[in-house]
């Protein structure tokens, strides 16, 4: 017999309130009494609405994903070129923008490090959401190069991949040395980069 939870709106406000918890102290450090503590719900009625803490742990990593998308997506709305759509991944990202990003820093890079080599589900929602990402810029590239915008023959899967390798690793390195320079650096080279590929 198929799961079916009891509420909608309950299972979307056990979402929303552990969504936080499991970006901060991942999957294996969040446990059944964390998320009583922050729902205020028994363990009996977190699970009437979730199958177990797996299908949980995703919801929160969707929920958490989308947050992160929809403040992206309102910022490429702005911009009225493609260089300016490539540059929103070198500012967006910018300790001293403050956009309202979900607590806990970048869910894929959160789930995809935790579980890499312990939750092979959980790993292909982050695999897939970077590639998604990926193919984002390398459009977006590729239709700047069609609008005379970016150079001819400009790698844009290259280019795409460096943007996501020089963010994701620039908020690594100010996540572990608290020191917002370090991504402000690695920004600093995406806009480099995009610069380098207009002309």
């Amino acid at each position: 017999m198929p799961f079916e939870p009891k509420s909608s709106q309950t299972r979307q406000w056990i979402i929303e309130t552990t969504a936080e918890l499991f970006n901060k102290k991942g999957y294996a450090g969040t446990s059944i009494s964390d998320l009583t503590t922050a729902t205020g719900m028994t363990k009996g009625a977190i699970y009437g609405n979730f199958e177990n803490k797996e299908d949980i742990a995703i919801a929160a990593f969707e929920y958490n994903l989308q947050a992160r998308i929809n403040i992206i997506r309102q910022e490429l709305e702005k911009a009225t070129s493609y260089r300016d759509k490539l540059l929103v991944y070198a500012n967006v990202f910018r300790p001293s923008r403050k956009f309202p990003f979900p607590g806990g820093g970048c869910p894929m890079q959160n789930t995809g490090i935790e579980a890499d080599d312990t939750h092979e589900l959980l790993r292909e929602k982050a695999a897939q959401a970077l590639e998604q990402w990926r193919r984002m810029l390398e459009n977006l590239v590729n239709k700047g190069i069609a609008a005379g915008e970016f150079r001819p023959g400009t790698p844009a899967r290259r280019i795409a991949t460096s943007i996501i390798a020089l963010a994701e690793g620039g908020i690594l390195l100010q996540g572990v040395s608290r020191k917002a320079k370090d991504l402000e650096l690695a920004l600093d080279t995406v806009e480099e980069i995009i610069n380098g590929i207009s002309v």
